[in-house]
């Protein structure tokens, strides 16, 4: 099966697009634009206070935004920044991170988003191996990373420098086939890998987002990803390319369905993206008849919800790889009663290519699986220094001469109606809160702890209440293993959605037929054979034993102690808020994520829940 079919449309706006015989909304109609540069420059020459971006501390005109990025520019390029020359952005969620973005391209060079909350040494791992010659980032931030010899241009102690720049653009055109940004995912090899989009894939999805979702200036968009998320690319360039507004959610807010709600509602927020895990919830949520939200996006995971008949927006789930530039298929998800069936991911998107292939490389018939493969506009220039990879995966088109495919493991087949599926992987690779994640990645680091013999890393959904990393540990004879060595081990070389939730004591591994390890075989987590600290602390009193029958069911973890960790049980902030529910129906009293978050153990929640309960009850005298 083959496929290169638009999207279903989405309903109309309410308000009718301009577009221009040249497929974009800016009237230059002597030649198409060639980057999102060109397309945020028209808007800030034509609407100059026009808000572009705007957070809880600030907001930022399309004038001043322009302003600011080509005074950076300026300043980038004495630094010899241009063509093809890599920038790291290692800045929080913030106006400041846009502007780098934005200014970085104006210059000519591509961004390279470094998360500050990844471990140093995944940081200094894909500094030394991107070979950036530029780390734009801040002072308290800079001292924690391992900078190296680059020359690093901390914003809050170049102020002076970069005011002086001029605020008039550098005339500097992209080519389509440039390099706008790399992105790093989780590699199978045990070290992330960067794979390079160009202006041409960035283009291609923003063109093809503002004629499918009908994107105006007076569109309010919703930012809630990190900028080394892929999606975080589609919640800015679109909007900022169409004159319309994008809104800085913070931290506590997007990780919480029913403050995200709220703020979704407050805010107007007419379209936004949310990963799956978050849209699920939000759409079991009561919403008013006439919110301003028209469009909620999802992907990064596979959805299992299809929405009420009577909700106010529609649901657009969304599939792609960061290779082929965050979208390869999109498609508006049906109301329907019942559940048989998971939604589709929808049809390619504009000039994008989506085939199913047998492991010949040969289509596969109409309704039968195979390896998804995708060509087209959106494809990566490759996978940065990793000529290897590239073979591996940006394979020769077998129906196209000249052309490339990407093969992403991932299997699908071709529903009647010419909507794909989406089935599952070839191999070990999974999703966690949205994130790809090579379990092979985990294991090389488990295995490098001198307590760790051997290791597998798995995702299981039939523990607690969401699907959880689960590793199962073979230690070293006589090694002390546990588990705060295990998570302390973790935590320090790998972002917090790779850390396992679970540790599991093995004495082998079991091995099929073919002397692989046998997955089917590793058993669940249990009091037996989880790792722990020693002796658990058991609960002194009801509430105390109730919180921990709570955790234990949420987390799928049996035994739990009262001095546990929440979160280094496998806990995190979607689990954080249904404990939040949770404990509300048990004991009548409302927490915060903050309050879980600063409380994390049963012993410190049955304080504050106790303490709250006093209150609302005061001892009779």
């Amino acid at each position: 099966m083959s496929s290169s079919e638009r999207p279903a449309e989405a309903p109309p706006a309410g308000s009718e697009i301009l577009r221009f015989p040249n497929g974009s909304i800016i009237p230059d109609t002597s030649a198409p634009p060639s980057s999102v540069v060109q397309m945020v420059s028209y808007f800030a020459r034509t609407t100059p206070d026009a808000t572009a971006l705007q957070s809880e501390a600030e907001a930022i005109s399309y004038g001043e935004l322009e302003a600011q990025a080509n005074q950076l520019a300026h300043y980038l390029r004495s630094l010899g920044v241009g063509t093809d020359v890599l920038v790291g952005l290692c800045l929080e969620r913030s106006v400041a991170m846009v502007v780098a973005a934005l200014a970085i391209m104006k210059a000519g060079g591509a961004y390279l988003p470094l998360d500050p909350a990844y471990p140093a040494e995944r940081l200094a791992y894909m500094l030394e191996d991107s070979r950036v010659p530029v780390l734009i980032t801040r002072n308290a931030i800079s001292r924690t990373l391992a900078t190296g010899k680059r020359t690093v241009v901390e914003l809050d102690h170049r102020t002076s420098e970069i005011a002086r720049q001029p605020r008039t653009a550098l005339d500097a055109a992209q080519s389509g086939k440039d390099l706008a940004y790399v992105i790093y995912t989780s590699g199978s090899d045990g070290h992330p890998k960067g794979a390079q989009i160009t202006h041409a894939g960035l283009l291609n999805l923003i063109l093809w987002h503002q004629r499918a979702f009908h994107i105006t200036a007076a569109d309010r968009a919703s930012q809630l990803a990190s900028m080394s998320f892929d999606a975080a690319v589609w919640e800015l360039w679109p909007y900022l390319a169409s004159g319309a507004s994008v809104t800085f959610c913070d931290e506590m807010t997007r990780l919480t369905p029913q403050s995200l709600h709220a703020w979704l509602l407050n805010k107007q927020i007419t379209i936004g993206f949310v990963p799956t895990a978050l849209a699920e919830r939000l759409m079991t949520m009561e919403w008013p008849s006439h919110c301003s939200l028209r469009t909620l996006l999802t992907g990064a995971d596979t959805l299992h919800r299809y929405p009420a008949s009577n909700l106010p927006f529609q649901v657009v789930n969304n599939y792609g790889p960061t290779e082929c530039t965050v979208v390869t298929t999109s498609g508006v998800v049906p109301p329907r009663g019942n559940n048989e069936s998971q939604p589709s991911i929808g049809r390619p998107i504009d000039n994008v290519e989506v085939h199913i292939l047998d492991e010949a490389l040969k289509p596969v018939a109409p309704g039968a699986s195979g390896e998804l493969c995708i060509g087209g506009a959106g494809l990566a220039r490759g996978y940065l220094h990793r000529p290897d990879l590239d073979q591996e995966k940006f394979i020769s088109h077998p129906l196209l001469a000249g052309a490339r495919l990407y093969r992403t493991g991932d299997l699908a087949r071709q529903l009647p109606n010419g909507e794909i599926e989406f089935i599952g992987r070839r191999d070990g690779q999974i999703k966690i809160r949205g994130f790809r994640v090579e379990p092979n990645e985990i294991v090389s680091l488990l295995d490098q702890h001198p307590g760790v013999q051997a290791s597998m890393v798995i995702a299981r959904e039939d523990v607690g209440d969401s699907k959880q990393l689960i590793a199962y540990v073979v230690p070293v004879p006589d090694s002390e293993l546990t588990h705060t060595s295990l998570i302390e081990f973790s935590r320090e070389r790998l972002p917090d959605y790779m850390v396992p939730a679970i540790f599991v004591r093995m004495d082998t591994l079991p091995l099929n037929h073919n002397g692989k390890v046998d997955r089917t075989q590793l058993p669940l987590p249990d009091a037996g054979n989880i790792i722990g600290d020693g002796k658990r602390s058991s609960p002194q009193n009801a509430i105390e034993a109730r919180i921990v029958a709570i955790l234990s069911e949420l987390l799928g973890v049996p035994g739990i102690g009262t001095q546990d960790n929440f979160f280094f049980l496998g806990g995190h902030s979607l689990l954080g808020t249904q404990l939040i529910a949770r404990l509300r129906d048990s004991f009548g009293v409302e927490l915060s994520l903050r309050r879980i978050f600063d409380s994390p153990t049963a012993a410190e929640l049955a304080v504050e829940i106790e303490t709250r309960l006093s209150k609302i009850s005061p001892a009779a005298d």
